[in-house]
């Protein structure tokens, strides 16, 4: 039987499993794996600290998740492909309050990602105002 993302440990499991399975996805591993080259350590400690601070309330990420993925060449079939990913491995591994949260959470962090990168690229990054 399944059970709920409780613990570091699980979020450790979620994260590994999950961004193996992005790293050797035909659309998205490319964009991913060009980024991230040679950094990959660094970029999952960071990934377990900010689904920790999410969905543990231990408050152990620091940092503005957006900038760094303001200029990529990315697109709405981009995202489907990393949501589908991510609900995948969640509904795989784990079932529960929190392992919905974490879809949920995803689901909204994709769309915000994708509405941000969508604005800088047709107004060249201005303000609103």
């Amino acid at each position: 039987m399944k059970t709920d993302i409780e613990s570091l440990e699980d979020i450790k499991l979620l994260v590994d499993t999950f961004y193996g399975r992005v790293q050797d996805d035909e659309l998205i591993g490319p964009i991913f794996n060009e980024k991230l080259a040679g950094r990959w350590p660094e970029h999952l400690e960071k990934m377990y600290k900010f689904w920790e601070t999410i969905l543990l309330d231990e408050y152990t990420y620091q940092g503005r998740p957006f900038p760094p993925h303001a200029q990529l060449a990315v697109d709405s079939e981009h995202f489907e492909t990393w949501k589908a990913l991510f609900n995948a491995t969640v509904d795989e591994l784990y079932q529960g309050v929190k392992a919905d949260e974490a879809k949920w959470r995803a689901e909204r962090m994709a769309a915000m990602f994708l509405s941000k990168i969508t604005y800088f690229r047709e107004f060249k990054g201005k303000p609103l105002m």
